[in-house]
């Protein structure tokens, strides 16, 4: 018995600890996505590129500004590289939660933030100084600068992990706020239509707002998702049909704001935010790969990568089979049918007979076949999370918010309750 438990145990132990390791994942751009006022915050968290940053360390606090803040610091005309290194400032590499912010030891504390681990911030002006005021009040601002901002609320917390709290105004930085060098423009388009992909690469041309998210996309690293010419041609129509903030989300979900080698593919599987993830529009894709086959998927469309138009630092473009469809923008109108299990030889016995005067004369509806790449309506939004179980599923493959130590401590008691029966 005692040797049964303890290969049980053997087969259980792995998941367990699987478990308790994926606690500790967060996704920034999803916690902020339940409050709407931090929504341009949250926007240019995507379009900078730092929510990638900030989603691969374990330990972070976000100073999050709300929309009447952000808009006086876009309303200055800065470059996108200018305010990633902005932001970057308001990303601190330690956890700060309410209780902590208001307890600081001598009343004072720097903090070291994004920014400052980029190189680009002279001395210790990428440090932020914290300290408590009289009457309760916490200021904010960089080393060697004015207070000015100031602690306002907590807005999500998962203990030691991230912490995400609201300050008054935009920390005040004359060198995070300093022009950045533009980076010198590639020709995306020149690129894919050189190399089978002409067709999307005009369809691109054709929509100014993609082109430009593409086009500032890059300096940050990106890698771009482009369906060969046969599958845009025969996408096109469905395409024509959809609104232009439509045109453009999908567009902008065939690219990751995040530069991946073919090498790098190969060794990632799992869900990846797009230039189209913005808070609550998830539009993420799932890498899966099986040794040199790197597929794409959505939960309503599978592709995969034939071919390499480009793969240097900063920028990836690969070409896909097929056109890779968000399930945020279509929905499936054919579902594959499971096949039916092969009839056993010999005789067979007699199905039973359906019960008078029910079923007579009826018949059963084929089931469509799997290769029917047919969608709905175009321009149909696809089931929300009510209208069909499969999100769950889409929604576990993500990032995993656990408030408190709920989880691990479960992991914990199953583990003493297996460790305990093998005793018995």
């Amino acid at each position: 018995m005692a040797k049964k438990m303890r290969e049980t145990i053997s087969y259980i132990l792995p998941i367990l600890l699987l478990l308790a390791v994926e606690t500790h994942a967060h996704n920034v751009t999803r916690l902020l996505a339940s409050h709407p006022s931090f929504s341009s915050f949250n926007h240019f968290l995507t379009q900078t590129h730092l929510a990638g940053e900030i989603n691969r360390r374990t330990t972070i606090t976000v100073l999050a500004v709300d929309n009447a803040a952000m808009s006086a610091l876009t309303s200055k005309g800065y470059t996108i590289s200018t305010i990633k290194n902005i932001l970057s400032l308001h990303v601190l590499l330690d956890y700060f939660g309410a209780k902590k912010i208001h307890q600081i030891r001598d009343g004072s504390a720097l903090a070291a933030t994004l920014f400052q681990a980029t190189g680009a911030a002279p001395g210790t002006t990428g440090f932020v100084n914290i300290t408590d005021l009289r009457g309760g009040k916490v200021g904010l601002g960089p080393d060697g600068g004015d207070l000015s901002s100031f602690f306002v609320k907590s807005v999500e917390e998962v203990p030691y992990n991230i912490s995400i709290i609201q300050i008054s105004k935009v920390l005040p930085s004359e060198t995070a706020s300093a022009p950045s060098p533009a980076p010198a423009e590639m020709n995306l388009t020149g690129i894919m239509s050189a190399h089978g992909c002409k067709v999307f690469a005009e369809t691109l041309l054709a929509n100014t707002g993609a082109s430009k998210t593409y086009q500032e996309s890059v300096e940050g690293g990106m890698t771009v998702f482009c369906p060969g010419d046969d599958a845009m041609k025969g996408f096109l129509p469905k395409y024509k049909n959809l609104t232009a903030p439509k045109k453009e989300a999908f567009l902008d979900f065939l690219a990751v704001p995040t530069y991946y080698s073919m090498a790098m593919l190969k060794s990632n599987n799992g869900p990846m935010n797009t230039l189209a993830t913005d808070g609550a529009n998830k539009f993420e894709l799932t890498v899966q790969n099986d040794g040199e086959k790197v597929t794409l998927r959505t939960r309503i469309s599978t592709v995969q990568i034939v071919d390499t138009l480009i793969d240097e630092q900063p920028l990836a473009i690969y070409a896909t089979d097929k056109v890779l469809l968000p399930k945020e923008l279509f929905k499936a109108s054919a579902v594959e049918a499971p096949a039916p299990a092969p009839a056993p030889e010999g005789d067979v016995a007699d199905s039973p007979k359906p019960a008078k005067g029910k079923g007579k004369g009826k018949k059963k509806k084929a089931a469509p076949s799997p290769d029917d790449d047919s969608f709905g309506d175009s321009d149909s939004p696809a089931e929300g999370p009510d209208g069909d179980a499969d999100d769950a599923t889409a929604d576990e493959a993500s990032a995993v918010r656990i408030l408190g130590g709920t989880t691990a401590g479960l992991v914990v008691s199953l583990f003493c309750l297996f460790a305990s029966s093998s005793l018995l």
